[in-house]
């Protein structure tokens, strides 16, 4: 309920669309075509403005997959190459035993004159003790070519593991550079957003704020016409209203790009936390969270699930019921409630759910 006010009396929750933006219906005074032809203008600048802001910053979503996609290459390849230098040392270590131990042999064959079986036989003083020994003899020569064998698989091994290393090595600085390039790519295009939004005075971002609540309240009033809210009247779980309370309790706090909290986040942070007080691990990105946690059908949403944004799963939100989500928009905002409808909507995921259901076809927001 309180949901509810907050939004209608903000005119997000669409119930009255037709007057959350209505002019002061006056007569215009003298002289005001002029003034209205600059205004006319102007609004058009500021629009133009708004739409590139809003294009720099999904481009810098998108760059965020690129981003995290390097970064668990990155993570994933010091590991593996962690492990091989694990195995190189302990082929090594198995080797220079070895080594030790034909060293032995070879030292034990130079004592022993280093003279033929055969010769050893028809030399021999007494033939039977030397017949009683050839079984020995026999042993002998076997382990010592268990023991080259063995020398020749672990050098062997040796050369495998030391090429691997050096593969996934090369590996690492590739992501490593691609994940900086990334970063940049966001940074950059961050950036040139900030500087066109500070250009403006402080009366031209308050209209600026006003024209994207503007655009959010168009698409969610198009959204409820549908009647997508007829079909949508599920209750949450336990572990939902808990992963609610605490997304709801971070409203205010400022996006931070990277940012998971507590004081402050990204979209896809703050879903993380949120989940995670509620005592479900869940994906760091909002494009893992896509690929991994169970899809459910829109008609089933219920309060705590994740509204997924954006064909390239590049934004999400925590949908509160009543039409609305909890999420942190981007730079320069800060965490809020808004339409569920307010964005492009790919699809809704749970975190609670059975991970059996993940069929992406039919949820998908037509």
């Amino acid at each position: 309920m309180c949901t509810a006010v907050v939004l209608c009396a903000t005119g997000l929750l669409g119930a009255t669309a037709s007057t959350a933006y209505a002019d002061d219906p006056k007569d215009p005074p003298a002289g005001a075509g002029k003034a209205s032809g600059d205004a006319d203008a102007g609004a058009r600048h500021l629009d133009d403005v708004r739409k590139k802001i809003d294009a720099l910053y999904r481009k810098a979503e998108q760059a965020t997959d690129a981003y995290n996609a390097a970064k668990e290459q990155v993570e994933r390849q010091q590991k593996e190459i962690v492990k091989l230098a694990r195995t190189i040392d302990r082929t090594q270590h198995d080797l220079a035993a070895l080594k030790r131990q034909a060293g032995a042999l070879a030292s034990a064959q130079y004592r022993g004159g280093g003279l033929p079986a055969e010769a050893k036989l028809m030399l021999a003083s007494d033939p039977e003790a030397f017949l009683d020994n050839a079984t020995l003899a026999r042993k002998g020569q076997l382990a010592a070519k268990r023991v080259i064998s063995q020398l020749a698989h672990l050098q062997g091994d040796l050369q495998n593991y030391s090429d691997a290393a050096t593969d996934r090595w090369e590996q690492l600085e590739a992501n490593r550079k691609k994940k900086e390039s990334a970063r940049k790519d966001i940074e950059k295009k961050i950036d040139a957003a900030k500087e066109l939004e500070s250009r403006l005075a402080a009366k031209e971002k308050a209209r600026l704020q006003k024209l994207e609540d503007e655009a959010a309240f168009r698409e969610q009033q198009k959204w409820l016409d549908s009647g997508v809210l007829d079909e949508i009247s599920n209750k949450a779980s336990a572990a939902g209203r808990k992963a609610i309370s605490y997304a709801t309790a971070q409203l205010g706090k400022d996006y931070v790009w990277g940012a998971e909290g507590p004081d402050t986040f990204d979209c896809s942070g703050l879903t993380l936390r949120s989940w995670e007080h509620a005592g479900r691990t869940i994906p760091r990105t909002s494009q893992e969270q896509w690929r991994q946690l169970p899809h459910v059908a829109l008609q089933d949403m219920r309060p705590g699930d994740l509204i997924i944004y954006f064909s390239d799963a590049s934004h999400v939100g925590m949908y509160l019921g009543d039409g609305a989500i909890v999420h942190a928009p981007r730079p320069g905002r800060q965490v809020t409630i808004t339409g569920a409808g307010s964005m492009p909507i790919l699809g809704v995921v749970r975190p609670d759910g059975d991970p059996r259901h993940h069929d992406a076809d039919h949820v998908r927001d037509k």
